[in-house]
C-alpha cells in the first residue's frame, strides 16, 4: 500500500544493526496540516536506504513516499501485540536530494524480537 506525505524533519537516530542483516533507521516528520497540534509521526528506513538520511537536517522540508505495514507478534506468554511502521522507499528534499526507487522494497518487515522483548 504506497502512500505519500510531507513534512519536516524534526529528529533523526543512528542506524541500529537488528540482526546479521537487518538494518533499521527511523526518523520523525512534524507532518503539515496537523491541525491545532503538532503531529510527530515515526517513518523508518532499511538496509541500504539507512544511508539516505545522511544527505539530510533536522529541519529539513521532504517528500516521502512510504508503505504501511503491520505485523503480529506473540509473547511466549501468550499476550498478542500488533504493531505498525511507516517504511520509506523514496525521500527527496526541496533541492531534489534523496533516495528513488521505482517500488517498495519487499524487506520492510522487522524480524521477531528476542522472545522477552517486547519491541517499542
Amino acid at each position: 500500500m504506497g502512500m505519500e506525505t510531507s513534512g519536516k524533519i524534526h529528529a533523526i537516530f543512528d542506524a541500529q544493526q537488528k540482526t546479521e542483516r537487518f538494518r533499521l533507521r527511523e526518523f520523525v516528520l512534524e507532518l503539515e496540516g496537523g491541525g491545532r497540534y503538532p503531529q510527530y509521526v515515526m517513518f523508518q528506513l532499511t538496509g541500504d536506504r539507512c544511508e539516505a538520511l545522511d544527505a539530510f537536517s533536522e529541519g529539513d522540508e521532504v517528500r516521502v513516499e512510504f508503505s504501511l505495514r503491520g505485523r503480529e507478534w506473540k509473547s511466549p506468554q501468550g499476550q498478542v501485540r500488533y504493531f505498525n511502521s511507516l517504511d520509506v522507499w523514496d525521500i527527496q528534499g526541496g533541492d531534489g536530494a534523496g533516495i528513488s526507487q521505482a517500488s517498495p522494497p519487499d524487506d520492510g518487515f522487522a524480524p521477531p524480537p528476542p522472545d522477552d522483548d517486547i519491541p517499542f
